[in-house]
């Protein structure tokens, strides 16, 4: 039986033309249907098509929270979420992500490869492993891409959804470990492509504050507390050995700070089975 698709686009209204064309890459897509629903994160979203179904959320609550009211709203078994500045370049990628979930009951996530929509090489960010060098390998993966993914539905209510907590960023490497701990698998899917922009997330003026916050909420969370205490030390060395800069370094210690100020919700360390699952997988949860 193939499974219903459903695809959420969160935006906040800024991007009218992009838009625009995400909502058009959805509905072109052909042999199977896809119900689409578009999150207006704190802002109105006018001029869509008839049939499109609109969630218009009073104020911004952030990515996480923005996309699980789009989950939601929805109808079908998988849901694809797609960045409202993202496009899907092939009409077939439905029917390609409905047979993947179809004939495997134990598939949660498919993360799909994001290419560079000027044609150049795409970014190493954009492919979740270690080894990214080769971003047409298809591979198991312990987390994927918020915006160009595709999640089975009630696997995703099962683990509770994204942490409406974290705002944005990590929620999806909190989601992925819920999952592997309830056993479902996770796949970077070559195959699936969507374009996108290789401009990266510390453009953003809150991207180290919340960097550094929510990698605190995302051990206390999952991580048995031997695993967080040397997850958080390995990523406390590698931002000082990347960012050196006082200035970049300043906003990261303040978010470590407060991620252990903030309740970081429902605690439910992963097994060490699963912390060895992710491990032959090629990404320890200590990475």
């Amino acid at each position: 039986m193939t499974a219903r698709l459903s695809c959420v686009i969160l935006t906040m209204g800024d991007r009218p033309a992009e838009v625009s064309r995400a909502v058009d890459s959805v509905l072109d897509q052909r042999g199977t249907q896809v119900e689409l629903v578009v999150v207006g994160n704190g802002a109105g979203v006018p001029g869509l098509p008839s049939g499109v179904r609109t969630v218009l959320l009073p104020q911004n609550v952030g990515v996480a929270a923005g996309r699980n009211a789009g989950a939601e709203a929805c109808g079908g078994d998988v849901v694809l979420f797609l960045d409202d500045d993202g496009w899907y370049p092939d009409t077939g990628l439905a029917r390609h992500v409905a047979a993947r979930f179809a004939a495997d009951p134990a598939l949660a996530v498919l993360s799909m490869r994001v290419v560079d929509p000027d044609g150049g090489p795409g970014a190493r960010w954009h492919v979740p492993r270690l080894r990214a060098g080769d971003p047409g390998r298809s591979s198991v993966v312990t987390t994927f891409l918020g915006g160009a993914c595709a999640i089975r539905r009630s696997s995703f209510t099962e683990a509770g959804g994204y942490p409406g907590t974290f705002f944005y960023g990590h929620e999806e490497t909190d989601l992925a470990w819920r999952l592997m701990d309830r056993g479902y698998r996770l796949e970077y899917d070559a195959a699936a492509r969507i374009c996108h922009h290789t401009l990266p997330n510390a453009r953003h003026g809150t991207f180290r504050r919340r960097d550094g916050r929510n990698r605190v909420l995302l051990a206390r969370r999952n991580l048995p507390w031997p695993l967080a205490v040397v997850y958080l030390a390995d990523w406390m060395a590698l931002t000082v050995a990347r960012e050196r800069s006082p200035d970049r370094l300043r906003p990261w210690f303040s978010g470590f700070a407060e991620g252990w100020r903030t309740s970081p919700g429902g605690r439910q360390p992963i097994s060490m089975r699963t912390a060895w699952r992710m491990t032959r997988a090629g990404r320890p949860p200590v990475i």
